[in-house]
């Protein structure tokens, strides 16, 4: 059994993949064996969760989820737990293993119940064993619905079996109800809902026990869906180096009013190791020079040599977007387009052309939308966007033909001829404004100092959020100050 915290690769499999590892594993075993194996998975986690715990209620629905409740309470019981079992089944339509997993559980002891409510004692861990798998598509209702209720309104931890109840696997969107789970153990494969859209804040802390055994025999998996973006390998500056060695970044935004954007951007690619930052304000309202940053070099569009550098192109750059977008697109070596250059391009398709022209001629292009930002390019709305993010993220990469980062809770990195990414990094302290732009500076500077887009959109994006993750909490998070606490 494995914690799931930020640091590997980890491979995510969605539900179709899931079923047919399941189903490969389990006629390798002993008929019963692969159930046995996930119960106890869930008893012995049980007792690490909640190791003082003597009254536990499972909530077991009527598939094999409820089987793995149920054998998980024969484990507990034996243990010397009180385990109050409710099951939402009946004796037709058991699947063989569940069947069997009842069979045990009658003669175990347990105290069955209608629900939480009918439980005298104090309960010290709930688990959650309705449905797993089966979490989406129908609207949960009845007796689950209720037992979801209840768990929401207690205070003791909460384990969910496989997958909180109500979370959709693949997607990380929700059911109608859902439960909140303290730890999920996901069973077989981790699955790419934990990690995006709802995921994170349903799942709680993930741990994977993927029920093999050493000794049995090796089963081949299928090419996984997804992937948790692991932490990029640490870089090192040679010696005999020197500010031509690690790139130019010019940043292309700022209109009236909206200068402090295209800063943050610059001051981000200044502080993530940029040999040299060139910032062209479009609204021409700030000074050329900033006193508190002064290796940022102030030009003009005009005056740039931008088929040398990495442009950032789109921060606070308001209604002169467009003249912006339709400049940069042709000439620059690399490019971020982000917030405005965005919105630009979804009003003018044939901006959509010039991106995919890049991708012919090879340039590197990397987009860093909001989930409207990404609605407006698919004509779609956000609730569609974030109903299915990695879908959405694929289908933007394929229509711009360039690395896509959609961010949000559990930002998916996505490009033509990749498999997804998933950052498992950041938190809501993110949610402030500014530190988009702080992103997209991020990535051109690692853009500048040779990364390729896919590699540049990766680590920035982990360390954006890792940054995050690391912040002290009784210090604020602003976006000037996460500028300036970025490394190389």
């Amino acid at each position: 059994m494995q914690r799931i915290d930020a640091g590997p690769t980890q491979a995510l499999f969605g539900t179709e993949k899931t079923r047919r590892i399941e189903q490969l594993q389990s006629q390798a075993l002993a008929p019963h064996a692969l159930m046995q194996r996930a119960g106890a998975a869930v008893a012995r986690l049980a007792m690490a969760v909640a190791p003082h715990a003597q009254d536990i209620w499972l909530a077991c629905g009527p598939g094999n989820n409820g089987g793995d409740g149920l054998q998980a309470a024969v484990l507990l019981q034996a243990w010397g737990k009180r385990c109050h079992v409710s099951w939402a089944g009946s004796g037709a339509n058991m699947s063989p293993d569940t069947a069997q997993a009842w069979e045990q559980a009658q003669g175990a002891g347990v105290h069955w119940c209608d629900g939480l409510a009918d439980v005298s004692a104090e309960v010290g861990l709930c688990i959650d064993a309705m449905l797993g798998l089966g979490s989406h598509g129908r609207p949960i209702e009845g007796l689950m619905a209720q037992w979801i209720d209840q768990i929401q309104n207690q205070k003791a931890p909460v384990l969910a079996v496989d997958l909180p109840t109500g979370l959709n696997p693949d997607t990380g969107a929700l059911n109608n109800r859902a439960v909140r789970a303290s730890h999920t153990l996901s069973l077989l494969t981790l699955k790419p809902g934990f990690f995006t859209a709802h995921g994170k804040d349903q799942a709680g802390v993930v741990w994977l026990d993927t029920l093999r055994d050493p000794l049995d025999t090796p089963t081949p998996l299928p090419t996984p869906d997804a992937y948790v973006l692991g932490a990029p390998p640490l870089t090192q500056r040679l010696h005999a180096s020197h500010k031509g060695s690690y790139g130019d970044v010019a940043i292309v935004g700022g209109a009236s009013g909206m200068a402090g954007a295209a800063v943050l951007a610059a001051s981000a690619a200044l502080h993530a190791g940029a040999g040299r930052v060139y910032v062209s304000l479009l609204g021409g309202d700030a000074s050329a020079y900033d006193p508190n940053q002064p290796e940022l070099m102030f030009r003009a569009l005009a005056d740039l040599s931008l088929s040398a550098m990495a442009v950032v192109c789109g921060c606070g750059a308001g209604p002169q977007a467009l003249a912006a977008v339709q400049a940069v697109l042709p000439a620059s070596r690399s490019l971020v387009l982000d917030a405005d250059a965005l919105n630009a391009i979804a009003a003018e398709p044939t901006l959509v052309q010039s991106l995919q022209a890049r991708a012919t001629a090879g340039a590197a292009s990397v987009v860093t939308p909001h989930p409207l930002e990404a609605a407006r390019l698919l004509a779609c709305s956000t609730a569609q966007v974030q109903q299915d993010r990695l879908s959405a993220a694929a289908r933007l990469a394929e229509l711009l033909q360039c690395c896509v980062v959609l961010k949000g809770s559990g930002t998916v990195v996505c490009a033509p001829g990749q498999t997804p990414q998933i950052c498992p990094t950041g938190n809501a302290s993110l949610a402030s404004g500014g530190t988009g732009d702080v992103l997209a500076g991020l990535i051109g500077a690692r853009l500048a100092q040779g990364m390729g887009a896919w590699e540049a959109a990766c680590a920035g994006v982990y360390q954006h959020g890792r940054l995050a993750d690391q912040w002290p909490a009784a210090s604020a998070l602003s976006a000037s100050a996460l500028a300036r606490a970025l490394t190389p």
